[in-house]
């Protein structure tokens, strides 16, 4: 039997936060990263909390358990919801031995879930090693997918995008690359374990993580996506010069929070104020969803101060 908790958001373990606001429920919901070791072992799933103030979450729900014939079994990482078109779609990557990892689309008729597969399997490349993929609706009504192709298969990451069908349940075209890790000023060598320094010595790796789309109220569009500044995970942003999913992207200079946090997304209270939610510090299990409240200004975000 599952029984369900009243929590302080500083008790909360969760990476890569993310916030859907029901109207009509006058409610946030919180998905993310829940199993307790997100990276070995057998996964478990990802679980749900529900608020109405942002500090005080009932939970934990069980949003999405795989069946038995579920194609991976590890790193459930990163789940996003979205409602479109009457239901609840969650975007969720996903791993198992010996198949790459990939973002798979999800479906409830409920944001508590549960959520069943959608698409077959990953709509991400088969043969890349993928993750992190955002859903992104551009000014045609045509949906996106926009995703990291990750460091670990080709050392420098990569931000890319691929339409879907308008169902949500298949990739259509081929992907485009939008841009790569080193393009922003700010990004360091991701910092290896002392183990894999003695087997690559002459490695590096840079990392693309977290993408997500925002669209300012005068138009301009923003991308958040995270990487490594001098060892520490950061919150970086990016600008689409035509206002365009296919960019071309300029990075700001420096990342909008740098102290061991990232994997954002934005969302606006029910009060107006827009907020970046994110989670920090980076290591399991201190990791801890934080909401900066953000202010748009000249075509940029700035923490309100």
């Amino acid at each position: 039997m599952n029984i369900e908790y009243m929590f302080d958001k500083a008790n909360i373990q969760i990476r890569d936060p993310f916030i859907l606001k029901v109207d009509n429920e006058k409610r946030y919901y919180l998905y993310g990263t829940t199993d307790k070791n997100a990276w070995t072992g057998p996964a478990e799933g990802f679980d749900v909390y529900k608020s109405v103030d942002l500090e005080s979450w009932e939970g934990p729900f069980p949003a999405f358990r795989p069946q038995p014939n579920f194609w991976a079994n590890m790193n459930f990482w990163a789940p996003e919801v979205h409602e479109y078109n009457g239901k609840y779609y969650m975007l969720a990557s996903f791993k198992a031995e010996g198949v790459s990892r990939g973002t798979q689309v999800l479906v409830a008729d409920d944001p508590l879930g549960p959520f069943q597969p959608h698409s077959d399997g990953p709509v991400t490349p088969k043969d890349w090693e993928c993750l992190d993929g955002t859903l992104y609706i551009d000014n045609n009504n045509q949906p996106w997918m926009v995703f990291c192709h990750e460091w670990m298969q080709i050392k420098i990451g990569t931000i890319d995008a691929i339409k879907l069908s308008e169902s949500l349940d298949r990739a259509i075209g081929e992907p485009i690359t939008l841009f790569t890790a080193i393009e922003a000023p700010w990004v360091t060598q991701m910092p290896l374990p002392e183990e894999a320094r003695i087997l690559y010595p002459d490695a590096s790796y840079y990392v693309t993580d977290g993408p997500f789309l925002h669209r300012c109220q005068d138009g301009s569009l923003l991308m958040l996506w995270s990487s490594f500044k001098n060892g520490m995970y950061a919150q970086g942003i990016a600008v689409s010069l035509s206002g365009e999913i296919q960019g071309p992207w300029v990075q700001n200079e420096d990342p909008i929070f740098e102290s061991d946090g990232g994997h954002g997304m934005i969302f606006r209270t029910f009060e107006g104020q827009l907020k970046l939610a994110l989670h920090s510090p980076n290591d399991s299990p201190n990791e801890r969803p934080i909401f900066i409240d953000l202010n748009e200004k000249d075509n940029k975000l700035v923490v309100a101060r």
